[in-house]
């Protein structure tokens, strides 16, 4: 008798996180939801699986809501714009850019969720950009009995800060109500071979210089390339480093540049050049893993130093590694939260156990500097050790044992950081 295999486990985007799920429900309307999660025991929302560590994992229940309508209303007397939770910042972006508005911010790929990537801080570049999550203007989620609860900032001041970066343990985000401004257009430029003491010592300098700007390099050549966003409707700022490319680049060297948004200084819409990649070219599951730091920006410097100092074992297990700046904000669970901060990414080669060792290494070093991992990225800090970098940890535990009593939306991630007590 011939019998049919089991379908494959369900895995992240990189394949790194296999889920632990006994079921995957997919519904196609809101009042589905609804009973899917009153009915439920314990479940847990996945966003497009671009995050690298078990943040969305569940050893019960998961759902989707990419099946869901997607809904964007904008309210320009408002200067916000509602939108479903499954929606990318790709397809939210093309609706807001064609009405004539535009997001102060996006991450460097756009087709990540828009619950997602707020609920687990993800970020842009610029000196004066806050995190994703920072623009929420109204959140609405599903609670644990299938109801329907809506907090704003205007609303909710005291809880709203510990309500959009959630890890997912409040409840399942169906709609944020997010700022949005006038459109602009933003031309981008790359500058080769920056020296890296020059990156160290002008640090302010080369992150002013435009709008948006991210240094990429392996911390072992001694020089970063570094990625200008200028918006035209801003005044440039005078810096000049490296030697300007004479041709498209990708972040990483030797990595033929077709599915990066333009360069050279050709001007266009904010959402073509923001991110680094194109919002027409899907991304096919790269051979990569991910981790990503964030230190206080006055640290920068001692920083730099550190990972020069490791740049022979970093640079044979990287892909290539990005330096961003981030401004601070008031979300309980950001990275950035109370500190304006400088981001310290690694794109590395998928090979778990040699890059584990590597980034326990880079962690001894960054830890005492402040450093706080990205939820979504690979960590060798424990839980106790993370959650000690946050003052607001133990209101946010609150909150979630007020919104969720019974832990419907925890998982063993949430677990470990916030116990039931």
């Amino acid at each position: 008798m011939s019998t049919t295999p089991p379908p494959p486990p369900l895995r992240n985007w990189a394949g790194n996180v296999a889920f632990s799920h006994t079921a995957v429900h997919r519904p196609s309307t809101l009042d589905e939801l609804r009973r899917l999660v009153r009915d439920s025991p314990r479940i847990r929302a996945l966003g497009s699986g671009h995050s690298f560590s078990r943040v969305a994992d569940s050893d019960h229940e998961l759902v989707r809501l990419d099946g869901m309508p997607q809904d964007i209303v904008l309210d320009p007397g408002a200067g916000t714009v509602a939108v479903s939770a499954g929606t990318s910042y790709a397809d939210l972006s093309a609706a807001l850019h064609q009405d004539g508005f535009a997001l102060a911010n996006m991450a460097s790929l756009p087709h990540i969720s828009v619950a997602g990537s707020c609920a687990t801080g993800t970020h842009g570049s610029g000196d004066g950009q806050r995190c994703l999550a920072a623009s929420v203007r109204a959140v609405r989620m599903v609670g644990p009995e299938g109801d329907l609860v809506e907090l704003s900032r205007d609303t909710d001041p005291d809880t709203f800060p510990g309500a959009v970066i959630s890890l997912g343990a409040l409840g399942v985000v169906t709609r944020l109500t997010l700022d949005v401004e006038p459109a602009f257009e933003v031309a981008q430029r790359v500058h080769l071979d920056v020296p890296l003491d020059a990156v160290a010592e002008r640090f302010d300098a080369v992150f002013g210089a435009a709008y948006s700007v991210s240094a990429f390099t392996d911390w072992a050549r001694g020089a970063a390339d570094v990625w200008l966003k200028h918006r035209t409707d801003l005044p440039e700022r005078p810096w000049e480093g490296g030697r300007p490319a004479d041709g498209p680049v990708h972040p990483v060297p030797g990595m033929p540049a077709e599915s990066c948004t333009v360069q050279l200084g050709v001007s266009g819409p904010w959402h073509e050049r923001l991110p680094h990649f194109r919002p027409d070219v899907t991304p096919s599951a790269g051979d990569e893993l991910q981790s990503e730091l964030y230190l206080p920006r006055e640290q920068a410097a001692r920083a730099f130093a550190a990972l020069r100092g490791i740049g022979h074992k970093v640079a044979p297990l990287l892909h290539v590694s990005e330096v961003r700046t981030v401004r601070g904000d008031d979300l309980w669970l950001s990275p950035a939260h109370g500190r304006d901060s400088v981001t310290f990414h690694f794109t590395w080669v998928s090979d778990a156990e040699a890059v584990v060792a590597v980034l326990a290494e880079v962690e001894g070093l960054l830890a005492p500097l402040g450093a706080r991992p990205h939820w979504g990225k690979l960590t060798t800090l424990s839980a106790g050790d993370i959650v000690a970098g946050y003052g607001r940890a133990e209101d946010f535990a609150r909150l979630a044992r007020s919104m969720d009593p019974g832990g419907t939306f925890r998982n063993a991630f949430t677990d470990a950081l916030f116990p039931r007590g």
